[in-house]
């Protein structure tokens, strides 16, 4: 597995891979805004910072 830095922006490639689903999944969550995954946008480009990917996991966690 690859190893992150917590600022490093990742493609949606990336952090895909890292969620285990797919690019179109989150290109649907973007689009439709259905959770709360921030991303950055630079030009046409969208890029996720992999701190923000590890809050979006820690916000969907439940406890049991």
């Amino acid at each position: 597995m690859t190893t992150y830095e917590n600022n490093q922006l990742l493609t949606p490639a990336q952090a895909s891979e890292f969620l285990g689903m797919s690019t179109q999944t989150l290109a649907i969550w973007r689009c439709n805004k259905r959770y709360n995954l921030n991303y950055v946008k630079v030009g046409r480009y969208v890029r996720y910072r992999f701190s923000d990917i590890l809050r979006f996991i820690d916000d969907q966690t439940v406890a049991a």
